[in-house]
Formats: C-alpha cells, sequence, structure tokens
C-alpha cells in the first residue's frame, strides 16, 4: 500500500512534534528549513535527491 502525502506536510509534522515534544525552539526549525533550502541549490543536490529516492524505495519495498 501506497500513501501519497506532500512532502511539506510530513516535514510541518515532524517541525511541530519537535517542537512540542522535543522543545525545539522555533528559529531553530526555521534555520534548520533555510539551511536545508540552501544545500538544495549547491552541488549537493543531486546526491540528497538519490538519497531521498533510495530511501523512499525502501520504505515503499519497490524492488526494481
Amino acid at each position: 500500500m501506497n500513501v501519497s502525502l506532500p512532502l511539506v506536510f510530513v516535514l510541518g509534522v515532524v517541525a511541530w512534534a519537535a517542537i512540542k515534544f522535543l522543545g525545539i525552539r522555533l528559529w531553530v526549525a526555521v534555520v534548520i528549513a533555510l539551511f536545508g533550502f540552501w544545500l538544495s541549490e549547491t552541488f549537493l543536490a543531486p546526491a540528497i535527491e538519490s538519497g531521498t529516492r533510495t530511501g523512499v524505495d525502501v520504505v515503499n519495498d519497490t524492488n526494481d
């Protein structure tokens, strides 16, 4: 069974849970998000995308 959720929603829930239950400050969550956007524009973007796709394939158990 595959569930299709927008990544922004999933990250929002994770950020909310980290702020609510782990005591992470809001500004730290914002800095981490901004760093992620900055990192996606660097030369590391292809490696990040490949790793993310591999992780999704492992979770979804899609063996091609």
